[in-house]
């Protein structure tokens, strides 16, 4: 387990809202003459229990149940900040063309930083499927109700209010932590964050007080808080959520930040185009299925598509927009 402090406020606000702009990508387009695939074998780079693990686990059961593929196998290989997953996938490419990978924004983050020696470019693109807000949460037991009880903790006792997240310095969790509390008016750079392998380890040391409060996907909070596991003190959505209808967002307590971070597919390298058109197919088609619905909005995701050409390019512009920010403010 490792300490860190926040850094680099000016590039937390603006990678952020960089990223928040992802929402406005175009709604998918079936395709035609749809077959069913036999299987599909979802790679997911992280532990139980985080986004990346809800996001293959949920495109599986829509999938299956809707009947546009007939089985799906799940398989965790966390390390690295997901590292490990996106080598394996490269390295063993022709025995893998069954198998999708999750990854998301982090996968552009990550490469730039140098976590890993990979980007997306060494992958074949599938396609981007969902948006999911960020959410704060605290214990069950927790006294703090309220982002203004977190940061009033935190003015008490900057030390004892850690907040933790499921990924690396650097990933998701940190960088929407760092926003909220600046957005609430507090330094970031004094704000200590603990980074976890992944959102179950994370949610775990919540669990046991190791940590104050959570960064964390909204879908992952939304299952432990149904199961009264957690409290969620705040969303970063720009309204209310439907499927949590009770928990404010940070702008109605005062804290002017909103964020929304896209999830999607890749493949191993050397894909062959029928098998891609074929998975791509399939996640087109699921969009207008009830099974599709009903994951989606158990999970509080918003439904965003962009596939194979549209994919890359997206992905590409984020990474320049990016790396133009962390080279400007010394990252790079």
């Amino acid at each position: 387990m490792m300490t860190i402090k926040m850094g680099r406020r000016a590039l937390i606000a603006s990678v952020v809202a960089t990223l928040s702009l992802v929402g406005s990508l175009a709604s998918p387009v079936l395709a035609e003459g749809h077959k069913t695939l036999e299987s599909i074998h979802f790679l997911i780079p992280g532990g139980a229990g985080g986004g990346w693990d809800g996001t293959a686990r949920g495109t599986g059961e829509a999938l299956t149940k809707a009947g546009l593929v007939a089985t799906a196998s799940y398989e965790n290989m966390s390390g690295g900040g997901g590292g490990k997953a996106i080598g394996y996938l490269i390295e063993n490419a022709e025995s893998n063309h069954g198998t999708l990978m999750v990854n998301s924004t982090p996968i552009v983050i990550r490469s730039l930083t140098g976590v890993f020696p990979h980007n997306f470019r060494d992958l074949t693109l599938v396609a981007g499927t969902i948006g999911d807000y960020a959410a704060i949460v605290v214990g069950k037991d927790s006294p703090v109700n309220s982002m203004s009880d977190l940061l009033a903790a935190y003015d008490a006792n900057p030390s004892k209010t850690a907040i933790g997240g499921g990924s690396v310095p650097g990933g998701m969790d940190h960088l929407v932590a760092a926003m909220v509390m600046e957005a609430a008016g507090k330094d970031a750079l004094e704000v200590k964050y603990i980074p976890y392998d992944a959102g179950g380890k994370a949610m775990a040391a919540l669990l046991s007080g190791e940590i104050a409060a959570l960064s964390t996907g909204f879908s992952e909070a939304i299952n432990l808080a149904n199961a009264g596991e957690v409290k969620i003190i705040g969303v970063t959505s720009d309204a209310r959520v439907g499927v949590a209808p009770d928990v404010m967002t940070m702008k109605e307590q005062g804290i002017d930040t909103s964020f929304v971070n896209w999830r999607g597919f890749f493949a191993a390298p050397g894909l062959s185009e029928d098998k891609l058109a074929m998975y791509q197919d399939a996640l087109a088609k699921m969009y207008d299925t009830p099974e599709w619905e009903e994951v989606r909005a158990r999970n509080g995701w918003v439904n965003i598509h962009n596939s194979g050409d549209d994919f890359k390019g997206f992905l590409e512009e984020q990474e320049q927009v990016i790396g133009d920010l962390m080279k400007k403010l010394g990252f790079l």
